[in-house]
């Protein structure tokens, strides 16, 4: 599957996004001392954060994947929706259709986080609103239509979306159907509007079926037998259930079940992640893919996101990258991003280094063993100025960017990287890893980075030398072979 075709496709498309727009405020700083007034932690803020949440995240998460997106929602007049309003104009989202309601509030969920960890977070919320803001709503919503590809609905169950706003939609789908995907605290609402797609968690969907909780990591399982019940309840054609750390099912009539697991976290902080995959769930679906591939998209973009802090958004070109693997890289501070990324994930780092000239057996069999010592293999190979100090005048045979690229097509190599220093030194120390291989031409005794790794927390490996094969030997070949044609 082209991935990368079909996200560039979502560049051309116009989605509506209709809910309730919040402000999530962080204020993250550090708590060192007990309040006297109360046995309460005192955080000294050191930083403010202001983004969008709900529906206005689920717009920002469009726009940052490069769709043409408007927001249609009430909000309070207050500093709150100027806040709000703000932010999403500078992310890229419509915000002229978003209706100020002097009777409302805005919703924001304000969090305190000291060292990290969240300590409280106190909410304000939306209010009643007046019927005169819901027709304008209304109004809206029938201009709009006609104009988008897909509309998008982010229900918090705040008021936004009333009964009349669900039939005026109801309408307009009757006369002009359009792919319509649903994100809601309560479903049943929508069963007579037959949804292209809708997205409950797993807490919603329990709470749908009376079930009571299964433990963590059995969820899945649990949920299997229960498709064509969440069909039949919401009304949908494909219900894509999403189940935090297990990934998510997607379930269509007369199909089987489809499962996208989730990328494995070791800390994972999915504020938002919802609102990703739902994003990027309504772009694949109107891009022609089958809901499965759809879903796989959407799950990876989720991945993306858990490894951010607080509530955050998957850009076009992250995606992009996600199905681009980088290999190949020039400067150790942008391999140390991607080796941060696997470390919060629990990764094992290997390094090894060497010439890699020409590629033989030996190489192959090396790299491979090295590989198995963890889950993330780094190769950093000698310039070709290092090599002929190593190796002579006539080497290297191949020239530095098709060694590092003959290395990067191998599945046991993650990683590559050159130096042009005698030894790898410098990047043992800016990389850290945590295991360094040699092959068993070499003791540790011999090797300048073995003290190194050691002062790093790292371990050296010493793996067994194969005998009969090197480079210098097959270049000895080669020669003698040259010799035996020029003779005939």
């Amino acid at each position: 599957m082209d991935y990368q075709t079909i996200i560039e496709s979502f560049r051309h498309k116009k989605v509506l996004v209709v809910g309730e727009v919040m402000l999530d405020v962080y204020l993250s700083g550090t708590s060192k001392r007990i309040c006297s007034e109360a046995p309460v932690p005192v955080v000294d803020v050191e930083s403010s954060l202001n983004v969008p949440g709900a529906a206005g995240n689920t717009a920002v998460n469009l726009a940052a994947l490069g769709a043409n997106v408007t927001l249609l929602s009430i909000t309070g007049e207050d500093s709150d929706a100027r806040t709000v309003i703000s932010l999403l104009h500078q992310a890229g989202v419509d915000t002229r259709h978003i209706i100020r309601d002097p009777g409302c509030h805005t919703i924001s969920k304000r969090r305190i986080v000291a060292d990290g960890q969240l300590l409280l977070r106190y909410d304000s919320e939306f209010g009643t609103g007046s019927s005169g803001y819901e027709r304008l709503l209304i109004e809206q919503l029938i201009a709009l239509y006609p104009s988008v590809d897909a509309i998008l609905i982010s229900d918090y169950c705040y008021g936004v979306i009333s009964q009349q706003v669900l039939e005026t939609l109801r309408r307009l789908m009757r006369r002009n159907p359009k792919p319509l995907v649903v994100d809601s605290k309560n479903l049943l609402p929508y069963r007579d509007l037959q949804p292209t797609a809708v997205k409950p968690n797993y807490q919603e969907a329990i709470r749908l079926l009376d079930l009571d909780y299964a433990p963590n990591g059995q969820r899945v399982q649990q949920m299997l037998s229960h498709g064509e019940q969440l069909l039949e309840m919401t009304g949908a054609e494909m219900v894509a259930l999403t189940i935090d750390n297990e990934g998510a099912l997607i379930f269509r009539h007369q199909q089987p079940a489809h499962h996208s697991p989730a990328k494995s976290v070791v800390n994972p902080r999915p504020a938002g992640a919802g609102d990703t995959y739902v994003s990027v769930l309504t772009l694949a679906l109107t891009t022609g893919l089958t809901p499965p591939e759809a879903a796989d998209l959407a799950m990876a973009a989720a991945n993306i996101v858990v490894n951010k802090d607080g509530t955050a958004s998957c850009s076009h070109q992250e995606l992009i990258d996600h199905f681009k693997p980088k290999k190949v890289f020039e400067t150790v501070h942008e391999l140390n991003e991607h080796l941060d990324a696997d470390r919060q994930q629990g990764c094992k780092i290997v390094f090894t280094n060497g010439c890699f000239d020409i590629l033989h057996l030996g190489h192959i069999t090396y790299l491979s063993q090295a590989k198995a010592l963890g889950d993330k293999l780094i190769v950093a190979v000698n310039t070709d100025r290092s090599v002929r100090e190593l190796k002579g005048p006539e080497r290297p045979i191949n020239p530095l960017e098709e060694r590092m690229l003959v290395l990067a097509a191998l599945d046991c190599v993650d990683y590559v990287i050159a130096f042009d220093e005698d030894t790898p030194v410098e990047l043992l120390q800016s990389i850290e890893p945590d295991v360094f291989v040699k092959g068993g031409d070499y003791t540790e005794e011999s090797l300048p980075e073995a003290p190194v790794v050691r002062a790093l927390g790292g371990e050296v490996v010493i793996l067994p030398y194969i005998s009969e094969r090197s480079t210098t030997r097959v270049v000895e070949k080669l020669r003698a072979y040259g010799e035996i044609l020029c003779e005939v």
